[in-house]
Formats: C-alpha cells, sequence, structure tokens
C-alpha cells in the first residue's frame, strides 16, 4: 500500500496487449478506461475480457469504466477543404442549410442547438480559438459576430458555454454502445457532457431497464452548468470526473483549478469520489520523463486528496504507457506519504457533524495510531464514506462479491480484497497481512459495529 490516490488509466492502441496491461496493472492502475469515442463494440468488449483475465490471474482489484462519447457537437462542411479567414468584428451565420458553408456562413447540423441558442451566448470553436457572440436567433437561423480567431474550416468541434441544450444526455451512437457494454457487466459508466441531475437520472433509467448487474455512474464534469449544479448533480451520481479538457475551454482557464478544489469539496460533504482528468502527464506522449509543472500538478491532485488521477494520451498512443503508470505512482506515493502538506486534513472536514460515525471512525483510528482501519464490506458505502474522511490511514476492505470490489477501486485509500472465506469468518488480522500490516492497532467496522483490537 505505497500510495493513496488510485490511478484510471486510459486503454488504447499503446497499452492493449496483455504483457503491457499486466505490468501497468502490477505498476498501480486501479482503474481501466476505455473511451467509446473510438473503438466500441466487440473491440471493446474484447478489452474488458482481458482486464478481467488479468486481475483474476493477478488476483488484484480492477475496475472497469465505460466512457460514452455524449453530444459531441461540431460544424458542417464548407465548400472547399481550404481554410476561410475571419476578421474580429466580421458577422458569420450558422443556419440548418445543409449546402457547403463559405466565408460567411455554414451549417449547423443539430437542430436541439440551433434551438437552444439565444441572444449574447458565445459560441466556441475549434478548443476555444474561435470565438463568437450570438447577434439574433430566427428561424433555423443564428447570426453571431466574430470576436476572436482568423480562420475557419470543416468540421470543427463547438462548445457552447452559456446554453444549455435541451437535448438527451445520451446520443444514439450512446445508446447502442451503452447497450452492448451492459452486456460485459461494467464496473462503473462516465456519462460525458452532463448539464443537469435529470441527465443521470435518465441513464440509470436506461442501465435498470436493462440489466440487474448494478453499475455505478461516474458525471463528467465539463460544463459551467454542471459545475453551478455540482451538488445536486454529485447527489445523484455515484461519483465524478473533473474532466479538465472540455471543462478549461468553457470556464476561463484562470479559473480551473479554484473550481476542480470546489468540486472535490463538494463531493467530499456527499461520500463521492471525484477523479481529476485530462493532460496529467501529457507531454509522455513522447518523453519518458514528464515535465516539473506535471510533476506539481499530479502531486497536488494527491494533496487535495482527490481520489483519482486519470492519463489519457499518454497511454493510449504514449511511447512507453508503462513508464508513465511507474512515474505517476512515484509521485502520488511520495504526495500522499507527505500529510503535512495536505491543507484539508480529516480533522477539517466541512459540514459534516462531529458526532458522524464515518468520522468517528477516523478519529478514532487517528488518536489511537491505528496502522489499517478494515471494513467488512456488503456494498461499497461504509467504505467510500470512511475514505471521504481522508484518514492518512490505510484503509482494508473485505468484500464479499467482486463487483464491491472493483467498485472500491475508486476509494481513495481503500485497499478492495474479494476473499468470501475472510468475509464469512470476519477474519480483520489475515486481511490486513495480506496488505503487509503486521502490527499495530486495527479499527474494525462491520456494518454498526466499530472495534479496536491489536495485531498478534
Amino acid at each position: 500500500m505505497n500510495k493513496f490516490t488510485k490511478i484510471t488509466a486510459s486503454i488504447g492502441p499503446k497499452c492493449e496487449d496483455k504483457e503491457t496491461l499486466t505490468k501497468m496493472i502490477q505498476a498501480g492502475v486501479n482503474m481501466c478506461r476505455l473511451n467509446f469515442s473510438h473503438d466500441t463494440g466487440d473491440v471493446q468488449g474484447k478489452k474488458i475480457d482481458l482486464i478481467r483475465e488479468i486481475s483474476a490471474e493477478l488476483n488484484t482489484p480492477v475496475a472497469v469504466v465505460i466512457d460514452l462519447q455524449g453530444p459531441k457537437h461540431r460544424i458542417g462542411n464548407f465548400e472547399t477543404e481550404d481554410k476561410y479567414p475571419l476578421t474580429i468584428g466580421q458577422k458569420f451565420t450558422f443556419d440548418s442549410d445543409s449546402t457547403p458553408g463559405n466565408s460567411t456562413r455554414v451549417q449547423l447540423p443539430d437542430s436541439d442547438v440551433l434551438g437552444s441558442l439565444k441572444v449574447g451566448d458565445r459560441i466556441l470553436l475549434n478548443d476555444g480559438k474561435i470565438e463568437m457572440k450570438v447577434d439574433s436567433v430566427k428561424s433555423g437561423k443564428v447570426e453571431a459576430t466574430v470576436l476572436r480567431g482568423t480562420e475557419i474550416w470543416s468540421r470543427r468541434g463547438f462548445n457552447l458555454p452559456d446554453t444549455e441544450i435541451a437535448t438527451s444526455v445520451l446520443t444514439e451512437k450512446d445508446r447502442k454502445d451503452l447497450e452492448y457494454a451492459l452486456t460485459k457487466n461494467p464496473d462503473w459508466v462516465a456519462i460525458s457532457f452532463v448539464q443537469k441531475p435529470e441527465d443521470i437520472a435518465e441513464v440509470r433509467d436506461f442501465i435498470v431497464a436493462r440489466t440487474s448487474h448494478p453499475v455505478k455512474i461516474i458525471a463528467k464534469i465539463e460544463r459551467p452548468n454542471a459545475v453551478e449544479r455540482i451538488t445536486e448533480i454529485a447527489a445523484v451520481a455515484d461519483g465524478i470526473m473533473i474532466a479538465r479538457g472540455d471543462l478549461a475551454v468553457e470556464v476561463p482557464f484562470e479559473k480551473l483549478p479554484a473550481i476542480s478544489r470546489h468540486i472535490i469539496r463538494e463531493c467530499r460533504k456527499m461520500n463521492k469520489p471525484v477523479i481529476m482528468a485530462t493532460q496529467m502527464l501529457g507531454t509522455m506522449v513522447n518523453s519518458e520523463f514528464p515535465t516539473r509543472a506535471e510533476i506539481t500538478d499530479v502531486a497536488n491532485t494527491a494533496y487535495l486528496r482527490a481520489d483519482s488521477t486519470m492519463t489519457s494520451e499518454e497511454t493510449t498512443i504514449g511511447i512507453n504507457p508503462v513508464n508513465v503508470i511507474e512515474t505517476m505512482t512515484k509521485i502520488l506515493a511520495y504526495a500522499d506519504s507527505d500529510a503535512i502538506a495536505n491543507p484539508y486534513d480529516w480533522s477539517r472536514v466541512e459540514n459534516v457533524p462531529e458526532n458522524d460515525w464515518s468520522r468517528s471512525v477516523a478519529s478514532m483510528a487517528y488518536l489511537n495510531k491505528a496502522t489499517a482501519i478494515v471494513v467488512f464490506a456488503r456494498d461499497t458505502d461504509i467504505a467510500t464514506q470512511i475514505s471521504c474522511r481522508k484518514p492518512d490511514i490505510p484503509i482494508v476492505a473485505v468484500c464479499r462479491e467482486s463487483l464491491i470490489a472493483n467498485q472500491l477501486c475508486l476509494a481513495r485509500g481503500v485497499s478492495p480484497i474479494y476473499d468470501e472465506d475472510l468475509f464469512a469468518k470476519k477474519d480483520a488480522f489475515n486481511s490486513a497481512r495480506k496488505f503487509g500490516v503486521n502490527e499495530g492497532k486495527l479499527v474494525i467496522v462491520d456494518e454498526d459495529r466499530i472495534s479496536l483490537r491489536t495485531l498478534d
């Protein structure tokens, strides 16, 4: 147990073979993210099978996270493949006409977007390099003024930071992908471009209608309106991902660190785990060593007591995915051991009552200098709540089902073990020893019973 902060690794072409993936899990991967924006269907299904196979061979719980593409919006095509010049202050029109565009107009294929835009809304294209402001909205046509940008060309993606789009959070593609993914019994499903709590309810209803497998839902926070409603969204989701890629396009970049801290604090109050994502070790796509800024970014994620970091391109297409995980593990392990640098220690949990039972467990462990907290986990709730108090003491979760062990792979500081015999016998001592805890005191939690015992 050399790190408390978990690692979620995106799996792609450079790490989907058995040898590489095995080494990555051994190096510290706790969750494997499969991005359905790219491969779908059987291709992703084979990856899930491989992850389960490696997990069984290593006797190590590993969570499978299905990440749905969500409603990605793009403008239409232009008359030629050339780039068309833009001038600051010029007028530009978006409409429903499928005719190829030119220097003054282009199709905006999504009728729900056209129907949602209003005067004053910003339209950001090409990752925010182009900014326009809506001047007027007519039937099937939006006129805007160019505020930033020098050129535009076909199929650029766009973001609408000021607009709540009246559409389903699940596209037709997402529905097909999720329907297939549910046949493979994933542990988590990540939902892209969540705007409101009703989006989570919609996805949960879709899942429940198709499987009895209790899949947990991660809400990806990528839009300003999701940030504004984070408390409501976290209340109905099972976990949160701070998806800094699109989020940094839609909010002023200088606000991103403060927004991230705010989300982590809100989720901590509500006992919901948080993943910090995007460009954590981005330069390692082409380099064997991270930048000093990236090292600090990963460490700061641990200091903020987020539950997991996440890799993206650095493991999917990077030159050395195993080295990426080894590097991230080293940074997290050192940062996690540096409790002095943590400004949000267990004694400063905001809005958690003094008599909260999970706070009492963390306090008992701290005051008695316990070497571990052992939880007999019938579900994920108890271990997750204790984890959200952020004790700097290992939490060993003895699980009666493999699914529970997999889902607890996201909770900070929790080392899950699936062992029916240890669970049935309530064998806390041997459970702790499996993770190298051979002496000292144990705080033992079994449903509503809490006890303190000393290892023989």
